[in-house]
């Protein structure tokens, strides 16, 4: 399927793979046409008795905020257990000893503050979670500096959806280390 893939509908899509879709849910357009056999693509759903991965997203943008946590929470055994649009939030939230969260993943940039701040308030924090930065501007610098700072992958808001779905339906499936982290 070439050109612009549309949503029909509430949670309706015209698209054919499952990369296009997601990113067509949190608002980017792909740059290669959609993969004729979906199924190539696509990530199988939860199983019915999995426990679904606690998820706390800092993201600014509601838009993508809430078409994010709607496709992750749809296609993944995931659950969100919070958001902030601000580092300081996110810390607050995250440094909160009763708050829990299996994954954690962060934009760069933020309402107010930044997704590094956030990646370095929560190196003094004891590990907990998996950290993973979804941006506009994945860079190589940027890349390198996220992984400095803890984070366990990056990926590109505009091309990699479909390596974040993926990766976060490795983690809820109870893989770790090398086997769900892949290459960054």
């Amino acid at each position: 399927m070439r050109g612009r893939q549309k949503l029909l509908g509430e949670g309706a899509f015209k698209s054919a793979s499952l990369a296009t879709e997601v990113q067509s849910r949190i608002g980017f357009k792909p740059s290669q046409p959609a993969s004729s056999d979906w199924r190539a693509n696509s990530v199988p759903l939860m199983r019915p008795f999995m426990t679904p991965l606690k998820t706390y997203i800092v993201e600014d943008n509601k838009i993508i905020r809430d078409n994010l946590i709607s496709a992750l929470e749809e296609l993944v055994a995931i659950k969100v257990v919070g958001t902030a649009d601000d580092e300081t939030t996110a810390v607050q939230w995250l440094s909160e000893a009763s708050n829990g969260a299996d994954l954690v993943i962060i934009d760069i940039f933020l309402r107010e503050g930044s997704g590094l701040g956030v990646l370095r308030a929560v190196q003094n924090m004891p590990p907990r979670q998996s950290l993973v930065v979804l941006s506009n501007y994945a860079t190589p610098d940027m890349r390198r500096k996220c992984m400095e700072l803890g984070a366990n992958r990056v990926f590109d808001k505009s091309n990699e959806i479909d390596d974040l779905i993926h990766y976060c339906g490795r983690l809820a499936d109870g893989e770790t280390g090398n086997a769900a982290l892949g290459s960054s």
